[in-house]
């Protein structure tokens, strides 16, 4: 982004979300959205890491107590907790900024930067991981048969990539992927004194930032949204689809996961489709200079600030909306909490025993006391 001696009336929207109105006719200065952000976003902030951090913590102790993961759901589990703990390690730097300024140096603001941007887009593309592996396995339980569509030789090679031998690289897969996509908040990202405050944002060289900051907005967009929301739609439709071949006997139990079904893509589409749309339209306000009023700039911030906040909010639901649903990982936090209940009890039983000594050692050594005592006399 080009950064002139205008900035000063420049307002930062944490990472994706950098945009500067420099350029315009008349200057716009910005005091309200900052005080806004500065009261607003650690508010929301606090609240996303306190809840996030219960559910995505219980999640990664209960896989990590279960050394080896039996699915690839399982490994999708983990590795969806494990980047939602990251992203939200990140937001308190954030709830900081907004309220203070950025008073932690370059180094650690492209790091920041570069982890949000990184276990965002992880996030999202772990959602489409588990929506496949759900599918393929629908698929595998009615005989290979395609399931509406995802038969023949392309499903047959899907089943051989999400087995449990390629589940590593996969994995690998989906972490370069959004590593790719934080590469420029890691480089370009710097701490400007705009507004008589410092800054983390990502600055773009002069001669591509219109271009470059629209191309990587895109990207973030469908890798982020588009086609995890795509992947998502078409397998849990086969899912439902499969549901519905059920016998009569098992209506109940089929119309409850289907409803688990549609509380998923209808929490991810609430809470990412607003994000996302203004991103589009902010990627092509940077192309098209859509935007020449102050007032809907400033709109524009704040709205920003609003959506994203909306979109964190999945890092919270996630433990719920994929772990705490399933059977598997039921089965397991049971198993993890009966082992805790016996080691309490084991526990107390030691605590008891020792006092029960400890009081049968007083009482010998009282009664030692009174011995000598009468021989002396």
């Amino acid at each position: 982004m080009d950064v002139s001696e205008e900035e000063d009336y420049y307002y930062h929207d944490n990472i994706s979300l950098n945009y500067s109105y420099e350029d315009y006719f008349t200057l716009c200065e910005k005091g309200d959205v900052r005080s806004f952000a500065g009261l607003f976003l650690p508010i929301v902030y606090a609240v996303c890491v306190v809840v996030g951090l219960a559910g995505n913590t219980l999640v990664v102790a209960v896989y990590a107590y279960h050394k080896r993961l039996k699915t690839m759901t399982d490994a999708f589990l983990t590795h969806l907790a494990v980047a939602d703990l990251l992203l939200l390690f990140t937001l308190p730097f954030w709830a900081a900024d907004a309220a203070r300024g950025w008073e932690l140096g370059e180094a650690l603001c492209k790091i920041v930067s570069a982890c949000y941007t990184v276990n965002f887009t992880c996030c999202m593309l772990l959602l489409a991981c588990i929506s496949l592996d759900r599918y393929l396995a629908t698929v595998r339980a009615r005989g290979g048969d395609g399931g509406g569509g995802g038969g023949g030789g392309g499903g047959q090679r899907l089943q051989r990539v999400f087995s449990r031998k390629h589940c590593g690289k996969v994995c690998l897969v989906v972490w370069v992927t959004a590593f790719a996509l934080g590469l420029p908040d890691l480089i370009l990202s710097e701490v400007r004194l705009t507004a008589n405050r410092s800054v983390c944002l990502v600055v773009y060289p002069p001669s591509m930032a219109r271009e470059v900051k629209a191309c990587l907005e895109i990207a973030e967009v469908l890798l982020g949204f588009l086609v995890p929301l795509l992947v998502m739609v078409f397998c849990y439709w086969s899912v439902g689809r499969a549901l519905r071949g059920l016998p009569v006997e098992s209506r109940g139990r089929k119309w409850k996961a289907v409803r688990v079904l549609l509380v998923v893509v209808g929490a991810f589409v609430v809470t990412q489709l607003p994000y996302n749309a203004l991103k589009v339209y902010r990627a092509m306000d940077s192309v098209y200079a859509l935007v020449t009023q102050c007032g809907l700039s400033k709109k524009l911030d704040q709205a920003a600030q609003v959506t994203e906040s909306l979109a964190l909010t999945h890092c919270c639901l996630n433990p719920l909306l994929y772990a705490f649903v399933g059977s598997s990982f039921r089965q397991h936090m049971m198993k993890v909490a009966k082992r805790f209940g016996e080691w309490r009890r084991s526990r107390r039983r030691r605590a008891a025993q020792t006092e029960e000594q400890g009081i049968e050692m007083s009482f010998n050594s009282h009664s030692v006391s009174q011995e000598t005592n009468t021989f002396s006399i």
